[in-house]
């Protein structure tokens, strides 16, 4: 698929994000999916493309290990908008020989079994829930850490061989914040708690005050790496 970024930047230049997201389901019709893991930013993509019935389809990464507030959060959303997240798995075999032959907590004691661990949970998953679409529409914003500050709002995702966009890619938490009252939105009440990013719960801390966004992420390992691939370009 052949994609000009500056044409495609050209068309959502003057857009707010909802039109930007029709545009998207409009140019991409059946072939874009929006990923969620029910963090801040993406309940507010969520209640974007629910709210407004535009036609993309929602997924979220069911890796196992999810905190209890992540799976009420996932619940009252479907309460409330009546549409469906498609829940995708790890396949059960990989993981099963994972945890057999390294327990169930085997990612505490390297970054290499760390990365086995989140490709079986997430990047495999991933990867299924993504293939045969052009479209990838994400809940990232370029305040969330250092190495996303030189990114764009649109990209092109050699890795995974199609377009992503960035909704609240400019957006400020205090922006993401205020939308969520705005619209009554139900989050995850972990994020009150020192949480700004919330992924799998054996994984994921709390940040103390001055901490570096993704500090709560991985927390024993080095700093400098704070990606679980999902998002390499």
């Amino acid at each position: 698929m052949k994609v000009d970024l500056a044409e495609i930047a050209a068309q959502i230049k003057d857009k707010d994000p909802v039109e930007a997201l029709r545009y998207f389901a409009i140019t991409y019709p059946g072939k874009i999916v929006f990923s969620t893991s029910f963090g801040w930013e993406d309940q507010v993509i969520t209640h974007m493309i629910f709210s407004n019935d535009i036609p993309i389809e929602v997924f979220t990464l069911e890796t196992g290990r999810l905190f209890p507030e992540t799976y009420y959060v996932w619940n009252r959303t479907l309460e409330n908008y009546k549409k469906p997240i498609l829940a995708y798995y790890p396949k059960a075999e990989a993981l099963q020989e994972m945890v057999n032959a390294k327990g169930p907590s085997s990612f505490y004691e390297s970054v290499e079994n760390r990365k086995e661990c989140c490709h079986i949970r997430k990047l495999e998953p991933l990867k299924r829930a993504l293939n045969g679409n052009d479209c990838w529409v994400t809940g990232i914003r370029s305040e969330q850490s250092l190495n996303r500050h030189d990114m764009a709002n649109i990209e092109w995702d050699a890795q995974n061989e199609l377009l992503k966009f960035h909704p609240v890619f400019f957006w400020s938490l205090e922006e993401i914040k205020a939308y969520i009252k705005k619209h009554n939105i139900v989050y995850n009440t972990l994020h009150d708690k020192g949480f700004p990013s919330i992924g799998c719960a054996p994984c994921t801390r709390a940040v103390r005050e001055g901490e570096d966004f993704r500090a709560g992420r991985w927390w024993w390992e080095d700093q400098s790496k704070k990606e679980c691939g999902l998002h390499a370009t």
